[in-house]
C-alpha cells in the first residue's frame, strides 16, 4: 500500500497516549511544578507516558526538549479550530504547550502508506478470532 489515496487522511491527526504510567517510569522524574501558595495549586505534573502522533503532515524529526502534558492536547485543538487559548477548561489553561512540534501545515502533505510488503488482501480477508490484548 504505497501512497495510495485515503479519505481525510489529509485532515485528520491521531493522537494515541496512555492515560496512566502503568506502575512503571523511565529516568526522568516528574517535576515539581511550584507550592500549592505559589500559583500551581494541587496540579503537578506526573510520570511521562508515551504520545503518538500521526498526520499527513508529521514532520520526520521529534521534538523532544518540550514538556508536554494532556492539555497540550487540548492547546492543539484549540489552535487549530479557533477555539479560544484556555477556553476549554482547567487542563489547557494550565498547560504551557501545544503539539505544534509535531507538525507542519505549510508542508505538502505526505501520502498515506503503510510500509510493508505484505498485500492490502492479507489484511482484508483476516478471519480469525479476536484475542483480548493481555493473556499472560
Amino acid at each position: 500500500m504505497n501512497g495510495i489515496a485515503v479519505p481525510y487522511w489529509q485532515d485528520t491527526a491521531i493522537v494515541v497516549v496512555w492515560d496512566d504510567w502503568g506502575g512503571f517510569y523511565d529516568h526522568v522524574l516528574p517535576p515539581f511544578l511550584s507550592a500549592p501558595s505559589q500559583g500551581q495549586g494541587d496540579y503537578q505534573l506526573g510520570f511521562r507516558v508515551p504520545l503518538l502522533f500521526v498526520s499527513a503532515y508529521t514532520k520526520p524529526t521529534i521534538d523532544s526538549t518540550n514538556r508536554y502534558d494532556f492539555g497540550s492536547i487540548l492547546r492543539f485543538a484549540e489552535r487549530n479550530f479557533g477555539i479560544a487559548e484556555g477556553a476549554l477548561g482547567f487542563a489547557d489553561q494550565r498547560s504551557a504547550t501545544d503539539l505544534k512540534a509535531f507538525y507542519d501545515f505549510r508542508r505538502r502533505p505526505k501520502n498515506f502508506q503503510i510500509p510493508t510488503n505484505v498485500p492490502a488482501a492479507a489484511f482484508l480477508l483476516e478471519n480469525t478470532l479476536p484475542e483480548p490484548p493481555d493473556t499472560d
